[in-house]
């Protein structure tokens, strides 16, 4: 069967008329909304650039009435919100698409030659185009930013003016005009030249804008800009260092995205009208203030029952209980997992729940004896999940896992009731690891000493992209975290050969602590590669076996070895070890933790100490 075209949602132009009277500027696909083209973001459509607009404010991002709601409760209260709106789709049929805002303002025309704002250029209504020369303009290639998160222009006037002294200061009005041109030697920052028409300064390159305190030398500093909330929100001095960036940089825009599965007793989709209401029902104790308050706001029907709103409160209040008085985001967070963890692991069978239950999971048929050997116990075949997630706020030059606020820039200029965000429907396999073979196995000196190399790489990058702005969080690196991960990415590059599951349409969740070890592996796309049985199939004992028997095989030899399992550290800050694109990494939308701590070595250990891997015992059959 030919699958129905992906839908695609368009980018209307900067300003607040109505949408159907915006030229359409473009296309992205709606799940990009939340993973690429965000907020903040930088979008380039064709010869043009364009920064996407924030939540609210005269030409907010989109339309309220073609972006619809969607719950899911837990990850709600997670976030500080009541609700979720997907972004709208755009089709034959659709009004509204994404609202933009032209950035960066500075643009270069390739005839003359002059580098000035856009409006400067006196271009014709609608058109991108050097008024005089009449050619497509050419925004800036280069823009600025800080780890807070604010984006402004490159200052180009100041560089080029810049003075051999350090600390110069910046430089005002020279009646000039800037150019610039490439000398077209090679391809490097060198060929790019600036000059300005005024003759005090000559003509000087690109090359040192990239410099971490080249901007920093010039005495300049954040000035606060957010261009994605327009021109109604003032900016405020920020004082943090400025980098350069390339437009086009994944440095530019980072998203923080969190996600959670629907599980029981929120997965039924019949709480969904009660969603704006849990947090005054929260107030109450007793069956019978609950019961006067659904009166009063469904005075025909209540959309579920006395007990089972009191269920759903009382499930709320377990998670909040840890002995704090106001739980803390990373409480609420590995509460949220936790949470899901046992519900994965106890299952929740179809027969039991109604047609309209978004979760089941099962236990498989076949003799889960056969495991054993492997180190492998309770698998779980997930048939349906529904996972929502959220794109909560983004970052720029900085770590997007961060659980803590401190660099995160918020999607609008003031608190919103809401967050953009997409829900995944499919399936999965979810498996553990022996706890007492685990236990073992991390205690081992050799391990610990390997992982713990990982563990510092990955706080040194943490501390670095804190600097001086506060304490940078803890690295999750352990023995079971790096096990684990390394293990999902093998099974999913498995399943993608075996199962005819393409990699990028599967995606991991891990559940590593104290008292979690275990892995789901689910399809991640809406498309026809979500939901059809056949990644379920693969969870029954003796498929799951031959899968990971077979994985762990193909795991024991790179194409890249005996570099790849040699290495004393791979990946960026070297946060890896034997793990590279040839054996164990996956397309970024499958991994939770961008391709970092990988080590195939603890699959299937080295050749100097071959027990090292948790699985060597399958290679000694």
């Amino acid at each position: 069967m030919t699958p129905p075209p992906a839908r695609r949602r368009r980018t209307g132009a900067n300003g607040a008329a109505p949408a159907h009277s915006l030229p359409r500027r473009g296309t992205v696909r709606r799940a990009q909304a939340i993973t690429t083209y965000g907020v903040g973001s930088l979008l380039a459509v064709d010869h043009e650039s364009f920064v996407i607009s924030g939540l609210d404010g005269a030409d907010r991002s989109w339309s309220l009435d073609e972006s619809p709601r969607i719950h899911e409760r837990r990850l709600a209260r997670l976030l500080d919100v009541k609700y979720f709106r997907l972004p709208p789709a755009s089709d034959d049929t659709s009004t509204d698409g994404l609202r933009v805002r032209r950035f960066p303002l500075m643009h270069s025309c390739p005839e003359c030659m002059e580098l000035q704002r856009h409006q400067d250029f006196n271009p014709p209504s609608g058109r991108s185009v050097c008024g005089t020369c009449e050619v497509d303009l050419a925004p800036s290639r280069f823009v600025v930013a800080c780890e807070a998160g604010h984006l402004d222009e490159f200052p180009y006037r100041q560089w080029v003016h810049r003075s051999t002294e350090r600390g110069a200061s910046t430089v005002g009005p020279c009646g000039g005009k800037l150019r610039l041109r490439s000398s077209g030697r090679t391809s490097s920052l060198r060929s790019i030249l600036v000059s300005c028409t005024c003759g005090k300064a000559s003509e000087v390159s690109m090359e040192g804008s990239f410099r971490r305190n080249a901007l920093k030398d010039l005495g300049l500093k954040c000035q606060g800009a957010r261009p994605w909330l327009g021109t109604s929100v003032p900016a405020q001095e920020c004082g943090l260092p400025l980098r350069t960036l390339q437009r086009g940089s994944s440095a530019v825009w980072q998203p923080v995205l969190k996600s959670a599965l629907s599980i029981p007793p929120w997965s039924d989709g019949r709480t969904d009208p009660l969603a704006e209401h849990w947090e005054k029902l929260r107030k109450y104790d007793d069956r019978v203030s609950v019961g006067i308050y659904l009166d009063a706001v469904f005075p025909e029907k209540w959309p579920i029952s006395l007990d089972e709103v009191m269920t759903l409160l009382d499930a709320e209040r377990e998670e909040d209980s840890d002995g704090e008085t106001a739980p803390t985001f990373d409480h609420r967070y590995r509460a949220l997992r936790n949470k899901e963890y046992e519900r994965l692991c106890s299952g929740n069978d179809e027969s039991e729940q109604s047609h309209d239950e978004q979760f089941v999971c099962e236990t498989p048929q076949g003799d889960q004896s056969v495991l054993g050997p492997l180190g492998i116990t309770g698998p779980m075949l997930v048939k349906k999940l529904r996972e929502v997630r959220a794109l909560k706020a983004f970052t720029r030059l900085a770590d997007p896992d961060s659980t803590t606020d401190s660099k995160e820039m918020p999607l609008s200029s003031s608190p919103m009731l809401w967050l953009p965000a997409m829900e995944v429907r499919g399936e999965g396999v979810f498996l553990r690891l022996d706890e007492d073979r685990l236990g073992t196995w991390e205690k081992a000196v050799a391990v610990a000493a390997r992982v713990e190399r990982m563990h510092t790489a990955h706080q040194r990058v943490l501390d670095q992209r804190a600097g001086d702005q506060g304490q940078a969080v803890p690295s999750p690196a352990t023995p079971r975290m790096v096990l684990l991960h390394t293990l999902a990415h093998v099974l999913i590059n498995e399943w993608s050969l075996e199962a005819g599951y393409p990699a990028a349409s599967l995606r991991e969740r891990l559940y590593a602590d104290d008292d979690m070890a275990g892995v789901l592996v689910y399809t991640a796309t809406s498309d026809s590669a979500g939901s059809l049985g056949g990644l379920v199939a693969q969870g029954e004992p003796e498929l799951l076996d031959r899968t990971v028997r077979s994985a762990v095989h193909r795991a024991e030899w790179c194409s890249s070895d005996p570099l790849c399992m040699e290495t004393e550290m791979s990946g960026a800050g070297g946060v890896n070890l034997a793990a590279c694109h040839a054996c164990v990494m996956l397309p970024e939308t499958s991994c939770e933790h961008n391709n970092i701590l990988l080590d195939r070595a603890l699959l299937v250990g080295t050749p100097d100490d071959p027990h090292l891997g948790f699985f060597t015992n399958i290679l000694e059959q």
